[in-house]
């Protein structure tokens, strides 16, 4: 597996570089509705998938605002999203598009609107629950959908020269405590932080983790977009900013918001959009930068053993060591 080092490296050198969850189950933990004033402690865990460099997944998506419905005179606005493929470091239709408006002070706003929204993927125990919920899932192993804000909190602090081993070691690692307050009329995670003592996981955790495996976070992602589908994405994105409704006629075979059907007999597999998303709160708008588009997500590697062998932990140490000589 990964070591901290080479985590903290990889980290560092996306930021010199510039910077499904399908529905339908609980597995995804609802940390927004924790009480305000309230701390909910979650143990992450390493990715199922050993290729992998961290321990969560990166997913981008954009959002498409519809008027309402074609030939609906009774419709609502309604809101499809839909996968950037930039996940797969490949040219978004959107974006190319989008990132020129933001060189037009008139156009910023409208710009923002339509810019990729991130969100990361991980998994992991609660291990402190605020929440009275009514109906836990077998599966203790639970899913995180974590915003920009609080993931800064968990990246940044795994630069910490305090923290010496991965937060995802089974007998040394260390829970993350998400603590909501409100800023203003909005919730706010900024005190939210990673727990200075090591914990092991107890032998419950243990023996859920060998019942029910760990989850390879990017089948938590959406579908990568065929060529078809892509050319879709493009002419909702052109339909949604000339400010017509949603025509289902023409897309719902492949994108549709909550509540709009298939078309008969579509052999498509895309499902409702907005039912495929978790029930998160919509992230603040995030600023349209000007760099080049973003890398493929990468994340973290299949579950550590209880101790990593000798060898390898001396690997670590000096790795580490390298690279905080470096920065002194």
């Amino acid at each position: 597996m990964a070591s901290l080092a080479e985590i903290r490296a990889k980290l560092k050198s996306q930021e010199s570089r510039s910077e499904r969850t399908g529905g339908g189950d609980n597995a995804i933990f609802p940390h927004w509705n924790i009480p305000e004033g309230t701390t909910a402690a979650v143990r992450f865990l390493p990715d199922g998938d050993p290729n992998n460099t961290f321990f969560w997944a990166e997913r981008l998506m954009i959002r498409l605002p519809f008027s309402g419905i074609k030939n609906d005179m009774n419709s609502k606005p309604v809101m499809v999203q839909v996968p950037c493929v930039e996940m797969w470091s490949e040219t978004c239709p959107v974006l190319t598009e989008v990132r020129g408006w933001f060189k037009d002070s008139s156009l910023e706003e409208m710009g923002r609107k339509y810019w990729k929204k991130r969100s990361y993927i991980f998994q992991g125990f609660v291990t402190e629950n605020p929440l009275a919920e009514d109906n836990t899932p077998d599966n203790p192993i639970r899913r995180f959908v974590i915003s920009p804000s609080i993931f800064n909190l968990i990246k940044d602090a795994l630069m910490d020269p305090d923290i010496q081993e991965l937060p995802t070691d089974y007998t040394q690692g260390l829970d993350f405590r998400i603590t909501k307050t409100t800023k203003g009329q909005y919730a706010d995670y900024s005190t939210s932080k990673w727990a200075r003592k090591e914990t092991a996981l107890t032998e419950q955790q243990m023996a859920a983790i060998d019942a029910h495996g760990l989850h390879t976070l990017s089948d938590f992602l959406p579908k990568k977009p065929t060529e078809v589908e892509l050319q879709c994405i493009k002419e909702m994105f052109e339909a949604s900013v000339d400010g017509q409704p949603y025509d289902a006629e023409r897309f719902a075979q492949y994108y549709r918001p909550y509540g709009v059907e298939a078309p008969a007999g579509s052999s498509s597999s895309s499902t409702s959009t907005a039912a495929a998303a978790p029930a998160t709160p919509a992230p603040a708008a995030t600023p349209a930068p000007a760099e080049t588009p973003a890398p493929a997500p990468q994340t973290e590697t299949v579950a550590a053993p209880a101790e990593a062998p000798a060898g390898e932990s001396k690997r670590a140490e000096d790795i580490l060591a390298m690279i905080r000589n470096r920065q002194s």
